[in-house]
């Protein structure tokens, strides 16, 4: 629907989309530019109320306003606003998607078209570094929950004329912007047309959780796979770092985590930290991490495999302390402790941090005495629960994590129950769920160990000097699915 020529009828029409009576959050004003009646209409609070101001008073100064009428509004417009990001429009339904997004309307009567001045400002944090991936040298920066600050932060690293941040709209309700960004020379264009066909076709009312809502609606998984199919980080030069290797990155606005497709197992393992020290140094930890996923996976089930099924072998080779501890207080010590170890990490990871590291490490020396005291767990669980948690501390990705916990968790109920037969096949489940995940395009979540790609591989295990880490082209993964 397009606007009237008649001011007071634009003006009812607005009154019959938007609360403008009743919501105090909408700004008006009625004005004559010089005999031309005219009608302001934002938001309050994304309107930079200085300068609209400065656009009033210079509108409405008789010494500036030469012409008491009205004549062309596009010459009026560049002539006469000076403010850089002004456009004409219309049609209602951009008119009202453009006020609710921040920028404001000005109807001038006689005229079938309105002028957008995009003088919004949003709220916004710190550009602060993200809690979640903290590194001990290198830039201190994270992404916000305003898309523009976010795009500033990539663009302020990777200056190339390729580089491209596509608009869209998701949400019938809540119409989220989301840009889609890559490097238009690198960037796999069959995968981008198939984000673009996808988020244009979105049938959703909003975006409740931000980036995490979009994830699950672009990539559908089952329950049978805990493992992230899209990595999402916090930091810009992590975004950057793969934004030039030919991925592709989701901004959305309300969310400070930015979307990198396509993705693979690997990405889970690296960190900035690496790239932040020497090559020799970065590859070790790298190592570290890398050995930390079947330490964190596999430790508990097999010393629960070992002590409840072989209790020879365990006390022969001095995995199991003292001898007399049947399999079904074995599997329960396991269990009550896999509990206390999560019941510690979330309590510590939603309290203030001045005193949830305090209380999670006194609050586990002390139920840990005590609970071996009362029999409701051993010396020997405690201390391989310990190197589980240590090692799973070691796994950067937080999400990845979790879906390891879950893994371990299941193998331990199985292996608890069936003995080695049940390790060995839920052990088989588990790698077969994460083969099976699925990643945005399609592609093999094992890339590039399978399709097998020998350098690509070799990048991802060891940490390169940076003048051989400069991508020099885009590692083909196949076809887009």
């Amino acid at each position: 629907m397009n606007l009237s020529a008649v001011l007071d009828e634009n003006i009812h029409y607005m009154e019959t989309q938007l609360p403008i009576k009743t919501s105090f959050d909408l700004i008006t004003r009625h004005l004559y530019l010089g005999r031309t009646r005219a009608f302001f209409l934002g938001v309050n609070g994304f309107c930079k109320t200085e300068i609209l101001q400065q656009i009033f008073s210079d509108l409405q100064d008789p010494l500036y306003m030469s012409d008491s009428e009205i004549n062309d509004i596009e010459q009026y417009m560049n002539g006469k606003i000076g403010y850089a990001q002004t456009s004409l429009t219309d049609s209602w339904d951009e008119i009202i998607r453009n006020v609710l997004s921040g920028p404001s309307v000005l109807f001038i009567d006689g005229f079938t078209q309105a002028i957008l001045i995009d003088v919004r400002t949003y709220p916004a944090r710190g550009v602060s570094e993200p809690d979640l991936e903290r590194i001990t040298r290198g830039a201190r920066d994270g992404f916000v929950e305003t898309l523009l600050f976010n795009a500033n932060l990539i663009r302020r690293r990777v200056r190339s004329r390729q580089l491209v941040f596509a608009m869209h709209s998701v949400g019938t309700e809540s119409k989220t912007d989301v840009s889609v960004a890559y490097l238009e020379h690198t960037v796999n264009n069959e995968l981008l047309d198939k984000l673009d066909s996808i988020l244009d076709s979105l049938d959703v009312t909003s975006l409740t959780m931000g980036a995490k809502s979009l994830e699950e609606l672009l990539l559908h998984k089952r329950w049978w796979n805990p493992l992230p199919g899209i990595q999402m980080t916090e930091r810009p030069d992590v975004a950057c770092s793969y934004l030039l290797e030919g991925h592709i990155l989701v901004l959305v606005d309300n969310s400070p985590q930015v979307l990198i497709l396509p993705c693979t197992i690997f990405q889970f393992t690296q960190s900035p930290e690496d790239y932040y020290k020497s090559p020799t140094v970065g590859t070790y930890f790298r190592m570290v991490r890398f050995f930390c996923i079947p330490v964190s996976l596999l430790l508990l089930p097999l010393f629960l495999l070992a002590t409840a099924w072989f209790p020879d072998f365990a006390l022969e080779w001095g995995i199991l302390s003292e001898g007399g501890l049947t399999p079904p207080r074995l599997f329960f010590y396991v269990l009550a402790v896999e509990f206390l170890l999560d019941l510690f990490k979330y309590s510590s990871a939603l309290n203030s941090g001045k005193f949830s590291g305090s209380l999670s490490v006194v609050g586990g020396l002390i139920i840990g005495d005590i609970a071996v005291s009362l029999n409701w767990a051993s010396v020997d669980v405690l201390f391989y629960a310990a190197i589980t948690l240590l090692a799973s501390l070691a796994i950067t990705d937080t999400e990845f994590r979790d879906g390891i916990r879950l893994y371990r968790i299941f193998l331990i109920v199985i292996t608890g129950i069936l003995g080695l037969p049940g390790f060995l096949g839920s052990l088989a489940l588990v790698f077969l769920s994460m083969a099976s995940t699925p990643t945005f395009g399609g592609f093999s979540y094992f890339w590039p160990l399978f399709p097998f790609n020998a350098k690509a591989l070799g990048r991802l295990l060891f940490r390169s000097p940076t003048p051989k880490a400069q991508p020099s082209r885009v590692w083909d993964r196949g076809k887009v699915h």
